[in-house]
């Protein structure tokens, strides 16, 4: 028993916190950029788009399953195979400081009417969604701190939250946006889950941008 008392005991099969070597270069940094169009051209070996416009307070991605739990007699807490997904759903929150034609008709899905000045173009109300006012392959690009890029890729995005703007003096005016992922209806095409696409740089592409930055360097 006194020999229990004196042994020293060793925890260190315990991690002080989650800290390798390499959490400095995961980590990311900065409020990214969104695209429109958004596109892998193969032949290029490059990613091309159209950029929506400059931000102000940052953008928020949120990808969240719906689940259910399936009831059975007996079962009184959350249980493996029971807990079943029965839908999705996936947005991009922004902050937009940079005020277009474009991302105003696509805040308001409205329409592009006949303006009586013609140094205006006017932005106008209309019934009915059409095809054309979903935005395909609408991206958020942001950074990690080893300058490698995290895309994320809807397929179809189309603004949910209407129009706000709270204008203010000695301030920039930023209006909110919230664009959400939709499904494709055709023919053969899944409606059970959204067509969006997380891109992660991986670890061979990685090595080779460092390799490539430690040369210039030297």
């Amino acid at each position: 028993m006194e020999d229990r008392v004196n042994m020293a005991a060793d925890w260190t099969e315990f991690a002080v916190s989650g800290v390798s070597e390499t959490t400095p270069q995961n980590i990311m940094l900065g409020a990214g950029t969104l695209y429109k169009n958004f596109t892998y051209e193969k032949a290029q070996n490059k990613w091309k788009g159209t950029i929506l416009g400059a931000t102000s307070g940052g953008n928020k991605l949120t990808i969240k399953p719906e689940t259910t739990d399936i009831p059975v007699d007996g079962v009184t807490v959350k249980a493996k195979g029971l807990v079943q997904k029965i839908g999705e759903t996936a947005q991009i929150e922004t902050n937009m400081v940079e005020i277009t034609k474009e991302f105003l008709q696509s805040t308001v899905i409205g329409q592009t009417g006949t303006s009586e000045d013609a140094r205006f173009d006017v932005i106008e109300s209309k019934a009915l969604i059409e095809d054309s006012d979903y935005i395909e392959n609408f991206a958020f690009v942001g950074f990690k701190t080893n300058g490698s890029p995290i895309i994320i890729v809807f397929d179809y995005a189309i603004c949910t939250d209407g129009l706000e703007s709270d204008n203010k003096d000695k301030e920039a005016s930023v209006i909110p946006a919230t664009f959400q992922c939709v499904a494709d209806l055709v023919a053969g095409g899944s409606t059970n889950k959204l067509p969006y696409h997380i891109y992660v740089p991986n670890a061979s592409a990685t090595q080779a941008t460092q390799g490539t930055q430690k040369a210039v360097k030297a």
